[in-house]
C-alpha cells in the first residue's frame, strides 16, 4: 500500500507519519521503526536539581521514542518544577523518580496531547528501588532522588545517571554500557575509550596512553642474594587496570652494573600483585654479568580484563660492591602499554 513520503506538496500528513519519518534523525534501538530516547550529549538541559525541598528541572530538549510511533521531540523553553519532595520516612530510605512524560490521545486514549515533567515518590523500604510510572506509556527517566530516612539524616541527593543519551545516526554515543543490537561499524564511548563493533565484538579504537614510573634514586645500599623490592621512595610501584583485551606490554629498563667480580650478576625486574600474581624472574628482568648493561626488557602479558595490578620494581645482585662505581641499578623506568582489542 502506498505511503506519503515527506515532503510533497498537496499531500496530507498525520502526526505518526511525521514521527516515523523523524526517526531517521536519531540513533536506532535495533528495531525496524525504533529509536533511542534521550537528551543530547553535552547538553545541560533537563537537569534535575534540588533547592531545599523544591525539585527543579532546567529548560531543555529531548527525544522520547515509543514502539511503532516514532519519536516525540519535546522542548521546554524555561525551567520546570514538577513538585515538592515528599518528606523522609522515619526509619526507611526511599528512591524517587523524575521523568519526562508524553500524552498522545491517539495512542493512549488519555484525552491529552502534551508533554510534562513529573515527580513520583518511591516506596520506603529496607532495599528501596525507583518506582515505575503507572498509567503512563510514553516517558523517559531524567533522574532519581535518593531520600535517606530521618534516622539516617533525612538528606536527599539527585542522580542523573538514569537519563539516557541519544545521537544522530552514526554518531558516537557516550554510555557506560554497550548499545544493544549493534550494527557493524557502530561506535560508542565507554568513558574509558572509544569502541567499534566489528560484527562479532567491540574493539577498542582510541589509543591507550602508556603509563610509566621512573626511578627516583638508588637505595642507600643493596641486599645481595634475592630479588628485593626497591624502597618506594627510591622507585615507587605502578598500579594500572588491565584493558578489555587483557593484553599489556610491560617494559623495564635502566642501567645495571656489577663488576664486584668477573662472574657477579645483577638484575632489574618487576613483580606483579593484586589482581594478578607474578614474581620477578628471567622472564621479566634485565640482567648483567660481570660488567654493565644499559637496556630495556619488554614482555607481553595476557591477564584478566579489568583486574587492578600493581607492579613493584625489584633488584637482585649475586654480590655487592661499592654503590654506583661497582654495583649499580639506576635510571630505571617501568612502563605499561595497554593493547587494544583485536
Amino acid at each position: 500500500m502506498p505511503r506519503d513520503p515527506l515532503a510533497i506538496d498537496g499531500l496530507t500528513f498525520d502526526g505518526r507519519e511525521f514521527r516515523l519519518a523523524a526517526a531517521m534523525t536519531v540513533m536506532t534501538d535495533g528495531t525496524a521503526l525504533g529509536s533511542r530516547s534521550g537528551v543530547r550529549p553535552g547538553d545541560p538541559g533537563l537537569t534535575v536539581t534540588l533547592a531545599g525541598s523544591t525539585i527543579n528541572t532546567s529548560s531543555g530538549v529531548a527525544t522520547v521514542a515509543y514502539p511503532g510511533q516514532g519519536i516525540y521531540q519535546c522542548a521546554f523553553g524555561s525551567s520546570v518544577s514538577p513538585g515538592t519532595l515528599t518528606a523522609a520516612h522515619a526509619t526507611l530510605n526511599r528512591i524517587d523518580l523524575v521523568y519526562l512524560r508524553v500524552w498522545d490521545t491517539s495512542v493512549d486514549a488519555s484525552g491529552l496531547n502534551q508533554a510534562d515533567i513529573v515527580y513520583l515518590a518511591g516506596t520506603p523500604s529496607a532495599s528501596p528501588v525507583a518506582p515505575t510510572p503507572a498509567g503512563t506509556q510514553i516517558y523517559m527517566p531524567l533522574a532519581t532522588i535518593t531520600v535517606l530516612s530521618v534516622s539516617n539524616g533525612g538528606t536527599a541527593s539527585v542522580n542523573t545517571a538514569v537519563r539516557p543519551y541519544t545521537v544522530a545516526p552514526g554518531g558516537i554515543l557516550p554510555s557506560s554500557t554497550a548499545p544493544g543490537s549493534p550494527y557493524t561499524g557502530q561506535y560508542y564511548d565507554s568513558g574509558t575509550g572509544l569502541l567499534r563493533w566489528n560484527g562479532s565484538n567491540w574493539r577498542q579504537i582510541s589509543p591507550y596512553t602508556p603509563i610509566s614510573q621512573a626511578q627516583v634514586s638508588q637505595p642507600g645500599s643493596f641486599t645481595a642474594g634475592t630479588f628485593t623490592d626497591f624502597p618506594s621512595g627510591n622507585w615507587p610501584p605502578l598500579t594500572f587496570t588491565v584493558p578489555p583485551s587483557g593484553l599489556v606490554w610491560i617494559s623495564v629498563g635502566g642501567a645495571v652494573m656489577n663488576t664486584n667480580t668477573s662472574t657477579s650478576s645483577g638484575w632489574m625486574a618487576w613483580r606483579a600483585s593484586g589482581g594478578v600474581t607474578e614474581g620477578a624472574s628471567e622472564a621479566n628482568g634485565l640482567s648483567t654479568h660481570g660488567t654493565r648493561n644499559y637496556g630495556t626488557r619488554r614482555v607481553l602479558r595476557s591477564w584478566t580484563p579489568g583486574a587492578s595490578v600493581t607492579l613493584t620494581p625489584q633488584y637482585m645482585f649475586s654480590s655487592v660492591g661499592t654503590l654506583t662505581t661497582v654495583t649499580r641499578a639506576d635510571n630505571g623506568l617501568l612502563a605499561v602499554e595497554p593493547v587494544a582489542t583485536a
